[in-house]
């Protein structure tokens, strides 16, 4: 058995073609859904994220500011920008990128979101609501996933599911998702004992740690739905090597590094029935998520 690539890319242009007709009926109103975003430093990976995402809002016309801070702000000037977005009604939705710098204070930030414009799902009445099962907004990540998992009829249901990994931004939403969509529903995480054992009663297993290639043959029980998050810088050759599809080696020799996932997709495909590749799998989803969410904020529909 070889397991089915679940593609997030084209499922992800799905989505945005489904927008269309909605952000053309917004303007015939005159409404232009508008994102803010506030990118703080120079963190690499943080930079092409919020590429991606204003390239998703040009592409569907989408107006998108983004305000790009120096490493060493504090506090109270990231603060003053989040303000100016809040009192702002041209724009309909917030992203503060993270992580941001240590000497901000994150939750003062992500607290000063207007919730109505919280598009990422962050603001302690959002995450209120999603546990409450009447999200607002849900994070863009799990929304990505469990779009993926409903629209290619992967049933939940009963099904018993796994997510390792237990951040705010992925883990915890991800795993009430999945309650709310009647599966049995474990959370692991770094002191999780004999995580192995636990994840291969998985039929659904959702890798969301932050570490590549930790999720390997012994962890996922055989015609599994694998679901890997991660996006893993890897520029150690041996490391590539071990964990790269040959077909992508040559990319890594051009460039130095390459993104790999959480999951040993090489060790596990002859063991899921299915499995997001990275990239292509969740990362494209996240991003139309945003700007569906985006699109709802305008609409006063959230």
């Amino acid at each position: 058995m070889t397991a089915t690539l679940l593609d997030g890319a084209a499922l992800a242009q799905e989505i945005k073609e489904e927008l269309r007709p909605e952000i053309a009926k917004l303007r015939s109103r005159g409404v232009v859904p508008g994102l803010g975003v506030l990118l703080v430093g120079d963190h690499a990976a943080s930079g092409v994220y919020v590429r991606s995402k204003t390239r998703a809002c040009e592409d569907l016309g989408l107006h998108h500011e983004t305000r790009h801070l120096s490493a060493g702000v504090g506090t109270d000037h990231v603060l003053a920008e989040v303000r100016r977005f809040n009192e702002r009604a041209d724009i309909h939705g917030i992203l503060v990128q993270l992580p941001l710098p240590a000497q901000v204070d994150t939750q003062r930030v992500l607290d000063l979101v207007d919730p109505s414009k919280d598009v990422d799902g962050f603001h302690p009445e959002n995450v209120g609501r999603l546990v409450q099962k009447r999200p607002r907004f849900v994070p863009c990540t799990p929304a990505g996933i469990m779009e993926l998992l409903t629209r290619r009829g992967l049933e939940l249901r009963g099904r018993r599911a796994v997510v390792v990994g237990r951040s705010d931004i992925v883990g915890k939403p991800m795993a009430l998702l999945l309650l709310h969509a009647d599966a049995t529903v474990t959370v692991c995480h770094s002191k999780t004992r004999d995580l192995a054992a636990v994840t291969r009663e998985a039929d659904v297993l959702v890798a969301a740690i932050g570490a590549p290639g930790v999720i390997g043959r012994d962890h996922v029980k055989p015609g599994a739905v694998v679901i890997d998050v991660g996006m893993n810088r890897v520029t150690d050759k041996e490391r590539a090597l071990a964990l790269l599809d040959p077909g992508r080696l040559g990319q890594f020799e051009a460039r130095g590094h390459a993104l790999v996932g959480d999951v040993d997709i090489r060790a596990v495909l002859d063991v899921a029935s299915a499995i997001t590749p990275v990239p292509g799998g969740v990362g494209p989803l996240t991003i139309a998520l945003l700007v569906k969410n985006t699109v709802l904020a305008a609409a006063g529909e959230a």
